[in-house]
This record gives C-alpha cells, sequence and structure tokens, in this order.
C-alpha cells in the first residue's frame, strides 16, 4: 500500500536492515583500486584525426555505460512508494545513549542490547578509541559513552576492548574532561555530580519571546532538546548502578569540587567568562528551596514537549530530541506504557537498522533530502521526465508538503506555511535547504495533478523567501538566530546553539530563485548576493555549514550564482573556480577532509571522495567550464573508479551535523551527487544544457 503522511511502516528495521545499508547503498568494503589518472584528452593534440574521433567516441561510451549502470542502480534502490532512503551514519553516541536510555527507564532487551554492543564494538579503532568520523581523531566524549554502554551491557573492566578505551580516556584527562551531554548521562546513573552540569533552568522557559534570551532565540534542534532537558535537568534524578555497572575508573584521580568548574578565558571581560559568572549565579539560585515560578515553568515545559510530538511519536525529527523528550516525560512521572512515551519509544525505533548481527540507532532519517537528491541526478542524468520511477518519486515529494505552522511562526507571524522537512514527517520544522531542493527537483516531473504542484511550489518559494534574514542570507529553520553570543555560554560546547545564515544556503536560495526565473535584481536576490560577496573566503571558496566542506559551500554558491545569472566572468566568481582547480588530486578526483574545520589550512584538501568530486565538477560546469582539463580529469576519475554494480564506493564523512563536532555520512551522497555530475557533463558536452 502507498505510504502515507501518518503511516510509514517501511520505517521499521525489518524493513530497512543493515545488511540492505550496507550492501545496497553502502556497496562493499573499499577496494585498493589506485587506477593512473588518464590525461585528459584535450592534451591529446597529436593524433591524427581518426584517432582522435574513436578516442572521444570511446571516452563517450565509457561516459553512457558509467551513467547506465548508475541509472539501474537507482531504479532497483527505489522504494515501491517511490522514495529513496539510504542510512545516515554518525558516531557511537547515539546508539552508545540507547543502550542509556533503556537501563535509565529499566526496560533492557537482553536480545536488542547485545546487538547494539556488536555494533559500539565494530566501530572502536584498532588503537581504543572512538572516532565522530572515519579515520579521524579518538574523540573522548564518544569513547567515554561507548565505554560507559559497554559496562552497561555487561562487559568487564578487565575486556580487552575496555582496557585499550580506557587507557585513552584517561590520557585524554578522563570524565571532567568530557563534553556537556556526555556529563549529563553520566550524571543520569550517579557518575558525574549534577552541579558539574551548566545550568540550564527551566525557569527560562518562562521568558517572552521578545526578551534577548528565549528559547526562539536557540536553533530549533537545540530548542527541541533543551527544553525537554531542562525538565530533566530541573529533576536531577540519578539511577543507581550495580558496582559492576559503574565507571569511577574513568576518572584520572577522585573529582574534587574545584575538578566541576568550568575553565576561564584569558582575560577577565569576555563574554564566556561573563557566562561562567552567571553560571555560578544560577547554581546559587537552582539550589534554593524557594522558586517560586518553578512549577509554572515545568508545567508549561510539559505542555510544549507533548504538544511538539509528532502523530508518530517524533520530537523535532532527530535522536537528541527524542530521547530527552521520553527522559522528561519519565521524570514527570508518566509510565514507560503511557502513549507518549510509547509512541516516542516506536519513533526512536523506526530510527534504528538493524539485522541478525547488530543494531544502530541512527541520528536522523533523511528520505525527503534522499529522494530529492536522487531525482534530480536521474533527470540530470536525462531519464525521461514522464518516466513511470521518476513521476512516483515526485508525487511521494508533492504528498510531503508541510502545510501547518511551527516554530518558525513565533519569528515570522504573517508567513504562511510550505516547504519541505527532511524526514518522514517533521511538521514543525521544516527547512528551507529541504524545501529549496525538493522544488528543484520537482520542476521538470510531471505529476498526476501539475496545478496541485505548481501551487505547492508557489508556497514552498514564498514561505522559503519569507525566511530569508536580515543580513541576507538564509539560516537552515528559523529567521534570525543570530545571537553568536549564546554560543558561548557552558552549555554550548558544542558551538550550536544558534542557526545563522550560512553561505551554502543562501547559495541554493538563489538557485531556487533562479531556477524559478526570479530576476537577479529581485530584492531578496540583491541582498543574498551581497550576503555571499561578504561571506567569501579571500581565496575563493565559501565555508559548507551542511556538507564537508568549502568544496560543499562552493558548490553550492556557484551553482547559485550560475542559476540566478550572476555574470560568471567576475573577479570573485574567477577566484573560486580557480581555487577549486587548485585543489584537486593527482588522482583527477576532490576530496576535503572534516578536519578543515578545525584547520582552515586543510579547506579543500583531503582523500579524493566520488560525493566532493560531484561537487567539484557540478562547480565548475555551472561556472563554464565544462571543457577545461580538471574537469575531464574529474569525470575519468568517476567513470573509472564506479564499480560494477553502478555504485561508487566512499569511507570518508562528507556530511556535516555540527562543524567540528557531529559529522555525518550520508550513504545516497557517493552515488547520486557522480550520477548528477556525469549527467551534467554529458548534456553540456552534447549541447543540451540541463
Amino acid at each position: 500500500m502507498d505510504l502515507t503522511r501518518r503511516e510509514h511502516d517501511t520505517m521499521k528495521s525489518s524493513k530497512f536492515p543493515i545488511s540492505h545499508a550496507l550492501t545496497s547503498f553502502n556497496g562493499s568494503p573499499a577496494e585498493n583500486r589506485e587506477t593512473p589518472a588518464k590525461k585528459p584528452l584535450a592534451k591529446i593534440h597529436h593524433f591524427p584525426a581518426s584517432i582522435w574521433k574513436r578516442k572521444e567516441a570511446e571516452k563517450k561510451s565509457l561516459l553512457d555505460s558509467s551513467i547506465e549502470r548508475s541509472q539501474e542502480f537507482f531504479f532497483r534502490e527505489q522504494m515501491p512508494e517511490g522514495y529513496w532512503w539510504a542510512e545516515l551514519e554518525s558516531n557511537a553516541t547515539i546508539t552508545a545513549e540507547y543502550i542509556m536510555l533503556f537501563h535509565f527507564l529499566g526496560m533492557v532487551d537482553k536480545g536488542r542490547e547485545r546487538k547494539m554492543a556488536h555494533y559500539l564494538l565494530s566501530k572502536q579503532t584498532s588503537e581504543g578509541y572512538w572516532t565522530i568520523y572515519f579515520g579521524g581523531p579518538g574523540d573522548l566524549s564518544t569513547t567515554v559513552e561507548s565505554y560507559f554502554a559497554l559496562k552497561l551491557a555487561g562487559y568487564p573492566a578487565d575486556h580487552p576492548a575496555m582496557v585499550k578505551a580506557r587507557a585513552f580516556i584517561l590520557e585524554k584527562g578522563g570524565i571532567i574532561k568530557c563534553r556537556v551531554f556526555t556529563k549529563i548521562f553520566l550524571a543520569l546513573f550517579g557518575e558525574f555530580a549534577w552541579f558539574g552540569v551548566p545550568s540550564m533552568p527551566i525557569e527560562l522557559i518562562l521568558l517572552p519571546n521578545w526578551a534577548y534570551f528565549n528559547m526562539y532565540e536557540l536553533s530549533s534542534w537545540s530548542r527541541a532538546t533543551i527544553i525537554p532537558l531542562s525538565i530533566v535537568m530541573s529533576e536531577k534524578p540519578v539511577r543507581k548502578l550495580p558496582p559492576w555497572a559503574r565507571v569511577q575508573e574513568l576518572y584520572v584521580r577522585p573529582p574534587r569540587p574545584i575538578d566541576y568548574t568550568f575553565t576561564r578565558e584569558d582575560g577577565i571581560l569576555t563574554w564566556k567568562n561573563f557566562f561562567i559568572g552567571v553560571d555560578h549565579m544560577l547554581k546559587i539560585y537552582e539550589s534554593s528551596p524557594v522558586r517560586p515560578f518553578k512549577k509554572q515553568a515545568l508545567a508549561m515545559a510539559e505542555r510544549w514537549v507533548l504538544e511538539h510530538q509528532e502523530p508518530t511519536g517524533d520530537w523535532g525529527g532527530i535522536q537528541p530530541a527524542m530521547l530527552n523528550a521520553v527522559l522528561s516525560l519519565h521524570c514527570l512521572g508518566y509510565a514507560n506504557d503511557h502513549p507518549a512515551v510509547a509512541k516516542g519509544l516506536e519513533a526512536l525505533a523506526n530510527f534504528c537498522i538493524e539485522d541478525e548481527h547488530g543494531l544502530v540507532l541512527q541520528s536522523c532519517i533523511s528520505p525527503v533530502w534522499d529522494t530529492a537528491l536522487a531525482l534530480k541526478a536521474m533527470v540530470d542524468a536525462d531519464v525521461p521526465i514522464d518516466h513511470p520511477a521518476l513521476a512516483k518519486a515526485a508525487q511521494w515529494l508533492l504528498d510531503r508538503e508541510v502545510r501547518r505552522d511551527g516554530d518558525w511562526k513565533i519569528k515570522c507571524p504573517e508567513l504562511k506555511p510550505g516547504g519541505w522537512a527532511f524526514e518522514f514527517l517533521n511538521d514543525w520544522y521544516p527547512d528551507v535547504d529541504d524545501s529549496g531542493f525538493v522544488m528543484i527537483a520537482l520542476k521538470e516531473v510531471p505529476v498526476k495533478d501539475n496545478q496541485a504542484k505548481e501551487d505547492a511550489v508557489k508556497r514552498g518559494i514564498d514561505w522559503c523567501l519569507g525566511m530569508q534574514s536580515k543580513n541576507g542570507g538564509w539560516g537552515a529553520f528559523d529567521k534570525d538566530n543570530t545571537k553568536h553570543m549564546l554560543n558561548k555560554i557552558p552549555f554550548a560546547d558544542l558551538e550550536a546553539l544558534i542557526d545563522p545564515p550560512t553561505a551554502d544556503l543562501t547559495g541554493r536560495m538563489l538557485e531556487l530563485m533562479g531556477t524559478f526565473n526570479y530576476p537577479k535584481d529581485h530584492p531578496a536576490a540583491v541582498r543574498a548576493l551581497a550576503f555571499i560577496r561578504k561571506n567569501q573566503e579571500p581565496d575563493g571558496p565559501w565555508w559548507g555549514r551542511w556538507g564537508v566542506n568549502y568544496l560543499y559551500g562552493t558548490w553550492s554558491v556557484v551553482s547559485g550564482l550560475a542559476a540566478i545569472g550572476e555574470d560568471l566572468s567576475q573577479p570573485y566568481i574567477r577566484r573560486a573556480v580557480n581555487w577549486i582547480r587548485s585543489r584537486q588530486n593527482l588522482d583527477g578526483g576532490w576530496g576535503e577532509t572534516c578536519e578543515s574545520y578545525q584547520e582552515p589550512s586543510l579547506a579543500g584538501i583531503g582523500e579524493t571522495t566520488p560525493s566532493q568530486t560531484g561537487w567539484a565538477l557540478l562547480s565548475l560546469m555551472a561556472a563554464g567550464e565544462v571543457n577545461c582539463s580538471a574537469v575531464a580529469r574529474g569525470v575519468q576519475y568517476l567513470i573509472d573508479s564506479q564499480k560494477a554494480d553502478g555504485t561508487w564506493d566512499e569511507e570518508q564523512y562528507t556530511g556535516t551535523g555540527f562543524p567540528k563536532f557531529f559529522m555525518i555520512k550520508y550513504h545516497i551522497y557517493r552515488n547520486c551527487f557522480p550520477l548528477m555530475a556525469l549527467g551534467r557533463y554529458r548534456a553540456l558536452i552534447g549541447g543540451t544544457v540541463q
């Protein structure tokens, strides 16, 4: 039967097992295929004309074959309802916290826990630690959470994996040096002192929307997580553990009160030091037996949590919001079988990928994003727009349109709803990135009611334009979510409390406007172009908020500039083009390490990946460089590295959740972006611009 907005049984783990994710979208383990890069055909000028024509024909044949194999892969992988959906891989903390949740609720399923433990062990490196992206350095908080989850699952401290992990943890300073969320999970079990956790008083929810600091000045993901978490923190619950499950061995030495204080910055008058002082005062307030507004605040927070639960049980479409909402209801006395709790647990289960060997909880799921990307890639690869598979995908996307007000309404009270979210159902939080790409993908594909599609696109564009911030750029979920000093509070050690406008999203909005024939002198476009110019890096690229990193940001911006009709010969665009060409690897492809968020000197530098090669090629072709040798070499790399089943291998993480702290591997990226690039290349060299 068709999947509706309120019914998505195909999300069940049994419908999308690990074996499917890893075999179909992830492919087989990366093969050692160091094929020497071929010389670009443009440089082969000494062949007779007949040989030249034959070489060109061979290349075109290889290109056609590569595109055809990739198309066949996507046809195979399309779900019966019309959508595409691949695994969204992050790091081990997501599954580790799932184990902790069940222990805190007192409802452990030993069989499922054993599978989760197997998954965690499979992600431990030979050095003994866990990372936040493939090939990355050991991450202390991720390793502590994984160690603790394995301890809860019954692994003793003298297990070889635990011994190696503990050595790494102690070398890095132990639990005291962990991030805030890790400390909160440990505090739930009495393994860390609650007074060492930064304050987030429940009374903050009572602040009016016009107050400088209020819940709607936080990013959507922070708000959806912090409001339920503030309930938990107001109660400061502790579930005592048996001795065998405790992790006091992860302290370098027994903690002293001073160890729970926050490290100040050099200097006296800094925002971080100011907020550390505020946190100290808040702790004094929270310890007071007289808190006249606490009861009212708890009631308001409880209402907020219940109101923001989707009919499917989700909160915010992300694991942190969902897990903390369940915890908050438990702290308020809701039984595990209460409908709100039961639906929340079911929603988390729907994020799981499980087979006979392991179980992993995804941090989020991305069917709308995946489907829009796959649909656009297939259109760019010249699949007929009236093909039944494309029509079904387009209709499925159209049916996912958001038609109700969400949290964005607080900043945009006059704006009417529209747009799309990332997940199967997340009506509270549509975002401009998904909305923009969905509409771009839908443009050429007919559906059963094309007038309905036009109406939905009109609503979506109006909503997106209404979300433009005062500075001319766009954030993902909210307008003018720009109070950067909030990232200085002790609670904000992920530096992600806000959702400010970024170049990649602004480029997407320019691409949307250009695709639907908005003029370059439209007021929104004029302001966006000024934002883009202001935020360009000196050597040419743009920082990428939602993909790794400067290659992603530059692709998004250049595509938008080309679509809106910007003069591509301008020096600032040529700097971007030259930067991309300068970052090409010897094998003809492009890659960029996640470490470039920490160290900007690594911008555009890293092991070649198919997805990042696709972004670079799409950037160059959008800038009119289809005939340059860099494009020829990049296309050849994609052709040479494709596997027989039409897929590409990619171990690296090229998606971004929180820059520097939470990286994502979209398992669809390495296949959709190469197809998009190859299809666009074939259309351009054939004289037909898609």
